[in-house]
């Protein structure tokens, strides 16, 4: 019997138990197997219930576990490190049928699996902002910036901000219709998503490229001319997001 035949009847509740399988009498452990197959569907859909808590509020418990067996299934574990299981969920929600009524889901799922990887993200020291302050005008527009390993950017047509904040912060007002482009920032432990202006997600992505600020800033403006550095940058810096500068010089 091949591992991936044992796997797929593992997680599979409907599958037979695979050929081979005996309990320590040497009899067919068929009651044993399914004992332990519900196990590892029950702790993997625990799993994702903790990584995805506003996907599992906005379907109900009923259909998350429905949508967990059969994302499992498709999606099996690829390292026993669970603390980001579940990165294949957004892209399943996609072509999941049930969710095909709800657009946005599988952006709030994207929302939820960076604040994750954010949030295991490896630390870095944030730069010291005398060192930009230092800089001539000129030699600004020059400088390319190393961003921390937690920052994340999801652009979406959906209000994604809006919709995490209702599902997670009581008396948050209802989502209205608006796209909205999220930054996720970790100022020491904790992941924020920040609800970005406009251009500024092009100017963010540009930066993460390795752009220089002076063409991520022609970006910015040629998505959003009313585009404004200041108050973003001042963000960038005051949450550590931030962590090293190039120049020229």
């Amino acid at each position: 019997m091949s591992q991936s035949a044992f796997a797929t009847a593992l997680l599979a509740p409907d599958a037979p138990t695979p050929p081979g399988l005996s309990d320590p009498e040497g009899r067919p452990a068929g009651k044993r197997f399914d004992i332990y197959r519900n196990n590892v569907v029950t702790s993997l859909t625990a799993a994702l219930e903790t990584a995805f808590p506003v996907v599992r509020k906005l379907v109900g418990p009923t259909n998350f576990k429905l949508l967990a067996g059969a994302f499992l299934r498709r999606h099996p574990p690829r390292t026993p490190v669970l603390m980001l299981y579940g990165a294949d969920l957004p892209g399943f929600l996609e072509a999941w049928p049930p969710a095909r009524t709800l657009g946005y889901l599988p952006d709030i799922a994207r929302l939820e699996q960076a604040l994750r990887e954010a949030y295991h993200a490896a630390d870095a020291a944030p730069l010291d902002p005398t060192r930009l302050a230092a800089l001539a005008p000129d030699a600004l527009m020059e400088v390319r910036f190393t961003l921390a390993p937690a920052f994340r950017l999801i652009r979406s047509p959906w209000p994604i901000h809006a919709i995490w904040r209702y599902n997670t912060e009581p008396g948050c007002p209802k989502p209205g219709p608006k796209p909205q482009d999220v930054a996720v920032l970790r100022d020491g432990y904790d992941p924020e998503p920040i609800l970005l202006p406009d251009g500024a997600v092009a100017f963010l992505a540009a930066l993460a490229t390795g752009e220089t600020l002076g063409t991520a800033m022609e970006t910015a403006t040629a998505e959003a001319p009313e585009f404004d550095l200041g108050p973003l940058l001042a963000q960038l810096l005051a949450t550590g997001t931030i962590t090293e500068l190039e120049t020229h010089a």
